[in-house]
């Protein structure tokens, strides 16, 4: 790791002015940062690091009316374990607890889950082996290279430099992105309140839509008791790795559905047409079955990832009929 300065904020102002300089990074909970910073992945080395974790009062969750709110410096293990949680958004402490590993998951925010940066190999190979088009070079390697876990919905265009676009294959694959979505979660910053399907987005060395020195401080879940959800979580390891595919799905008591898939996209998946096929229908086999392939319409996978558009099928139809 090579030597950078560090600043402990004390205000969300002080901590935005900081990160708004140039050449600085925001440090919520590190799991993330420190690793990218020891794999020395970045085309520039950060002069400096702010930490998040210094500021007062951004780790707590509560019930406010008709408001489940949680600061975003809150763990995950604390969001797994809240009982003010499992009673308004058991999906979100389902998701909570089953992302990383236990140890990782108390130092882990639910802040830095939601900004990490792509999980891509390319984009994280040692010493920026691969100069890629997310790090504002002039490709996607993945795109002809190994993309096994990358993208079956296509790329995110998005510019490198005025007026120059170029495309990533890289996925989403943040365990609450889906879950928030589907919750009808709204993110709020030093700037705005930003609808959780809207928060997620592809620039250089970004995969939201914050813009340089704004800060997410807290997600405020709607409460509905007549709500129910469902998350399910693929992986080649049961601990530790990332999702190849994630999955939630919510209803509410008119049989309105929200179904959200990561790993699938550069940005969480929202499988509109297989809402619009279920949306006021009592779930049966059959309809499970062809929303399971309406969630799937319009994939076009790479040889190497193509086992991904059965997984879609297989899990939505499987966590509809598990309602």
């Amino acid at each position: 790791m090579r030597a950078f300065n560090h600043i402990n904020a004390a205000t969300l102002d002080g901590a935005s002015d900081a990160l708004k300089r140039g050449g600085a990074v925001a440090l919520a909970g590190g799991g993330d940062l420190l690793g990218a910073l020891k794999d020395d992945i970045f085309p520039t080395y950060p002069k400096t690091v702010v930490n998040l974790k210094s500021i007062p009062e951004l780790e707590y969750i509560t019930a406010e009316g008709d408001t489940l709110k949680i600061g975003a410096l809150t763990t995950l293990a604390d969001i797994a374990r809240s009982s003010v949680v499992t009673e308004n958004a058991d999906i979100l402490a389902l998701a909570a607890g089953r992302a990383s590993s236990p140890s990782l998951r108390e130092t882990t925010t639910i802040g830095g889950n939601l900004c990490q940066l792509p999980r891509c190999w390319y984009f994280r190979k040692l010493n920026n082996r691969f100069d890629c088009a997310r790090k504002g070079g002039d490709r996607c390697f993945a795109v002809t290279g190994d993309n096994r876990y990358h993208s079956v919905f296509g790329g995110a265009v998005f510019e490198t430099a005025p007026g120059v676009k170029r495309t990533c294959v890289a996925v989403n694959q943040g365990d609450l992105a889906p879950v928030l979505t589907v919750l009808g979660a709204k993110l709020k910053t030093t700037e705005r309140v930003i609808d959780a399907g809207d928060f997620f987005g592809v620039g250089v060395l970004t995969a939201t839509v914050l813009n340089c020195g704004e800060i997410l401080t807290e997600i405020q879940i709607p409460i509905n008791g007549a709500r129910k959800s469902r998350y399910k979580r693929f992986a080649f390891r049961k601990s530790i790795d990332f999702p190849v595919i994630n999955l939630a799905i919510s209803v509410d008591g008119e049989n309105n559905y929200r179904i959200c898939l990561g790993g699938v996209a550069p940005v969480p998946y929202i499988a509109a047409q297989a809402e619009t096929l279920l949306a006021g229908r009592a779930i049966t086999e059959e309809l499970a079955e062809k929303a399971g392939l309406a969630a799937a319409e319009g994939a076009k996978p790479y040889e190497a990832n193509s086992y991904k558009v059965q997984l879609i099928k297989t899990l939505v139809k499987r966590e509809l009929l598990a309602f």
